[in-house]
C-alpha cells in the first residue's frame, strides 16, 4: 500500500529511510513549536496558539505527503509570525480591540485567495514579476528582523531613552544563557547534528532551570503536569474573525493582507524549490512536478491555521534536513505530521520554554536568512540595488517587514522612472506600487 502510494520504489527510497528522514525533519522544526506561542502569546492566548500551531502544521504536512507526494513539512513561518504580533497587533492595530482577530482574518483571506488562484499560476507569475535583487534583500530583510526579536527577547537588545536601543546586562541569566544557547546551536550545527536548533532550545531551557533553583532567575522555566494535558486554550483563539473592521478599514486591511501574501509567496516558493534541488525532484527545465499540488498544501494549511488560531502556514526550509537523511516522498512528510499530532500530548513542555531559550532559535534562523545578501548585485542596476538595501535596512530598523517591502518596492519603481527605464516596470509590478501608494496616502491621513 505504501508503495503504491509514495512509489518508494521509483524514488530509490524505502521504508525505513523516509521514517528515519521523517523524524529528522521534525526534530529540525519543533522548535516552532515553542517559538510560534512565545511570539503570538503576546497577542493571544498562548495554549491556543500551541494547539493552532501542532494541529495546522500536521494536516497541511499530510496534504503534501498525500497530495504531492513531497518531503517537504509545513509550519507557521518565522517572520510572518514576527509581523503578525509585533508590526500589527501592537503595532499598527495596538489602539484596536483584540487586534490578532484582525491578522486572523487577513491570513484566512490570504489562504482562501492562494485557493481560489490555485489553477492559473499566478503565484509563479508574481514570483516572477518581481526582480531578483529585491527578492534576495526581503529575505535578508526579514531574517534581520527575527533576529533582533530573538536579541530582545533575550534581553540582549534593550530599550535607551538617548540611542534607541543599548546592550542589556551580561549579569541577568536570561543574556548569559541565551548567548550559550546559540553557540550550542551553532557548534551544533557545524558538526551537522540531527536537531540542532531543537537540542539548543533545550539545553538552554534545562541551564535556566538550574539558574532558577539557583535564584539567579526569577521567573519559571518548570513545565505544570499537575493540570493534566489542557488543550483548552484553543477555545479563545479559534475562528476569531473580524469582518467588521475589515469593511470599514478595507484600505488598511488591503496593506495588511498584501503584506501577509507577499512574503508568504516569497518563502514557499524559494523553500519548495531549493528543497526539491536538494532532493534531486526538479524536472531537466528546473521546473517542480506537481508545483501547484505543492501550493495548495500550503494555502489549506494556511486557512486551516487561520481557523484554528495561528499565523501563516508555510513550507519549511528544515525539510532539507530530512531530505539529506534520504527522505524522497510524502512519507518522509507524512511522518513528520503524524509527530507534530503526538506532540499535543506534551503541550505543558513546549508552553514552559521561555522567551531566552527560544530566542537562540531566532537568532540562528535570523542568520541563515541574511545569508541571502550574498546574491544581491551591489553593482548592477541602481535601482535594484537601492531597492534591496531599503528592504534589508528597514525591516529591522522600523520593526516591520511589511514597511521594508513597501519601501523596496516605491523606490524601486521610482528610481526606474526617474532613470529612463519605466519600460522595465511590470504589471504585476505597478500594481504592487499602486497598493503601496494607496497605503502611504492611509498613514498621511490618519497623521493629519
Amino acid at each position: 500500500m505504501l508503495e503504491q502510494l509514495f512509489h518508494l520504489k521509483e524514488h530509490g527510497t524505502t521504508v525505513r529511510t523516509e521514517l528515519v528522514a521523517g523524524l529528522t525533519t521534525f526534530l529540525a522544526m519543533a522548535y516552532i513549536l515553542a517559538v510560534n506561542p512565545s511570539i503570538l502569546g503576546t497577542v493571544m492566548n498562548p495554549g491556543g496558539v500551541f494547539v493552532a500551531t501542532a494541529i495546522a502544521s500536521a494536516v497541511a504536512t499530510f496534504i503534501m505527503g498525500f497530495l504531492a507526494n513531497y518531503p517537504i513539512a509545513l509550519s507557521a513561518g518565522l517572520g510572518l509570525n514576527a509581523y503578525f504580533a509585533y508590526t500589527v497587533c501592537l503595532g499598527e492595530l495596538a489602539n484596536e480591540t483584540d487586534p490578532f482577530t484582525i491578522c486572523l482574518t487577513a491570513v484566512l483571506c490570504e489562504g482562501i485567495f492562494f485557493i481560489a488562484i490555485s489553477g492559473f499560476k499566478f503565484r509563479e507569475q508574481i514570483i516572477n514579476g518581481i526582480p531578483q535583487n529585491l527578492k534576495y534583500g526581503i529575505s535578508a530583510g526579514i531574517g534581520l528582523f527575527v533576529a533582533f526579536i530573538g536579541l530582545q527577547g533575550a534581553g540582549i537588545v534593550v530599550n535607551s531613552d538617548s540611542t534607541l536601543v543599548d546592550l542589556g546586562s551580561f549579569a541577568t541569566a536570561e543574556v548569559a544563557l541565551c548567548l550559550i544557547g546559540t553557540i550550542i546551536i551553532v557548534v551544533l550545527s557545524h558538526y551537522r547534528i540531527k536537531g540542532s536548533v531543537l537540542i539548543g532550545i533545550l539545553a538552554t531551557w534545562v541551564l535556566g532551570m538550574i539558574a532558577q533553583s539557583t535564584g539567579w532567575y526569577t521567573g519559571n522555566c518548570l513545565p505544570d503536569f499537575s493540570a493534566g494535558i489542557d488543550l483548552s486554550g484553543i477555545s479563545e483563539t479559534a475562528f476569531k474573525f473580524n469582518f467588521g473592521w475589515v469593511a470599514s478599514h478595507f484600505i488598511q486591511f488591503l496593506a495588511i493582507f498584501f503584506s501577509f501574501l507577499f512574503v508568504d509567496l516569497f518563502d514557499t516558493v524559494g523553500t519548495v524549490v531549493g528543497v526539491a534541488d536538494k532532493a534531486g525532484l526538479l524536472d531537466k527545465d528546473g521546473k517542480l512536478p506537481r508545483v501547484g499540488k505543492v501550493f495548495m498544501a500550503d494555502a489549506v494549511g494556511t486557512v486551516l491555521g487561520a481557523c484554528l488560531g495561528t499565523s501563516t502556514v508555510t513550507s519549511f526550509v528544515e525539510s532539507s534536513a530530512g531530505v539529506a537523511a534520504g527522505g524522497r516522498t510524502g512519507l518522509t512528510a507524512v511522518t513528520t505530521g503524524f509527530l507534530f499530532l503526538v506532540s499535543l500530548v506534551l503541550s505543558p513542555v513546549f508552553l514552559a520554554i521561555p522567551s531566552f531559550a527560544t530566542a537562540p532559535a531566532l537568532i540562528y534562523v535570523g542568520m541563515l536568512m541574511v545569508s541571502s545578501t550574498k546574491q544581491i548585485k551591489f553593482d548592477g542596476d541602481v535601482a535594484d540595488t537601492f531597492g534591496a538595501y531599503m528592504a534589508l535596512l528597514l525591516m529591522p530598523l522600523t520593526y516591520s517587514i511589511a514597511n521594508g517591502i513597501m519601501f523596496a518596492i516605491l523606490a524601486w519603481v521610482i528610481i526606474k522612472l526617474f532613470t529612463g527605464k519605466a519600460k522595465d516596470v511590470s504589471p504585476v509590478m505597478w500594481i504592487i506600487f499602486v497598493l503601496f501608494a494607496a497605503r502611504i496616502a492611509t498613514l498621511v491621513l490618519n497623521f493629519r
